[in-house]
């Protein structure tokens, strides 16, 4: 069991990793003009949601496998989403 834990939570980091490299791309991609910014914030705001279930999942999954220290790494991530997408307004 628990090594099904720590597989799911290293595929659920890999897609982070993928998901932080491709939201600098994009940045970067507006900063030089290649891109405008209303395309810019459609592209990145479809991909905030899967990102923010990800880091709660990893964390959740390191709460229930006992694993604390990795757990109490992950948690200011969930805690700034959390509070980030409290702010937003709903659309």
């Amino acid at each position: 069991v628990e090594a099904v834990v720590v597989i799911l939570s290293l595929l659920g980091c890999c897609v982070l990793t993928f998901l932080s490299v491709h939201f600098i791309i994009t940045l970067c991609d507006l900063g030089c003009d290649c891109i405008n910014a209303r395309p810019c914030s459609s592209k990145l705001n479809k991909r905030v949601i899967p990102e923010f279930t990800g880091h709660t999942t990893v964390t959740a999954l390191m709460l229930t496998s006992l694993h604390s220290f990795i757990f109490l790494l992950n948690l200011p991530v969930v805690t700034w989403n959390i509070c980030i997408s409290s702010l937003w307004p709903c659309t």
